[in-house]
């Protein structure tokens, strides 16, 4: 790819790092990156940095990290590219997956688009709002990294998100990054067709997490599942302890004792949005 240095009028030491950055394909790049092209030291590879913000050659998405804004933007000075490559690059490439809703979306497992992207990684990282997009960040420890695939953006770039089924999987455990246990529920029946019974059972005894077997078991015989004894190793996991089937909603509902839940939301309430 190839850089017009005079699309926005600038000298030649930013024309050359520009075009290098291009050539590198760094559309996403660092101070450090800076530093290893320009041979300059970081302060001043700070101070280039800076430059190329103010000129609207790139855009500024934390300190230290910068995404170029694409000569055939003409005159536009801001620009963020694909937020999941961002979020990618925000938690430092490696890892991390793209999860929850935000893996739902590419796994065309919701209707409307996703206002936030959520990246879990084993990094801590506070949220960040880059141009009106906002990037959240799940802390996950490195046993639990699993249930994940590649994910190409461009022909040249892949990033890493929750498979199909560790997708489902997070949802039930933190269905509030996904819009609730109803929405979790809809993106299931979405891509019911595609989903692998037993590999969700195997992420839900992976995890090992109360809440999700309880979920995890109603949701499959809410829609009818086939495979009745990979419902059956779920329910010998329970323990008495009630847990509500949407942490987010209020508790309230009945008690459904097969499953040691209390259903705040009804399964009608469910199969309605569904056919939404």
């Amino acid at each position: 790819m190839k850089y017009n240095s005079q699309a926005k009028n600038i000298g030649p030491r930013l024309a050359f790092l520009v075009a290098e950055l291009y050539e590198q394909q760094k559309m996403i790049f660092s101070v450090r990156d800076v530093t290893q092209i320009t041979r300059l030291d970081n302060n001043s590879a700070r101070t280039l940095t800076t430059r190329l913000v103010s000129k609207g050659l790139a855009t500024r998405i934390k300190p230290g990290l910068f995404i170029l804004v694409p000569s055939e933007l003409g005159h536009e000075r801001e620009y963020l590219g694909n937020p999941h490559v961002v979020a990618a690059e925000i938690a430092g490439g490696k890892n991390y997956f793209i999860s929850h809703s935000s893996a739902m979306e590419i796994h065309q497992m919701v209707t409307q688009p996703q206002l936030v992207v959520y990246t879990t990684c084993t990094k801590r990282i506070r949220p960040i709002s880059v141009l009106g997009t906002e990037f959240r960040f799940i802390h996950c420890k490195p046993k639990y990294f699993f249930g994940t695939m590649h994910h190409w953006v461009t022909k040249s770039r892949k990033i890493e998100i929750s498979d199909l089924e560790r997708t489902v999987i997070d949802g039930l455990r933190q269905s509030e990054h996904c819009g609730g246990f109803s929405e979790v529920a809809k993106g299931y029946w979405m891509r019911h067709q595609d989903m692998d019974i037993k590999k969700l059972v195997e992420y839900a005894l992976m995890l090992d997490i109360g809440a999700v077997y309880r979920r995890l078991g109603y949701l499959l015989e809410l829609f009818e599942t086939q495979e009745t004894d990979q419902v059956d190793l779920l329910r010998k996991k329970l323990t008495s302890t009630y847990m509500l089937l949407d942490p987010a909603m209020p508790a309230e509902g009945k008690f459904i004792a097969r499953w040691r839940l209390r259903l705040n939301v009804s399964p009608e309430e469910i199969k309605s949005i569904i056919r939404t």
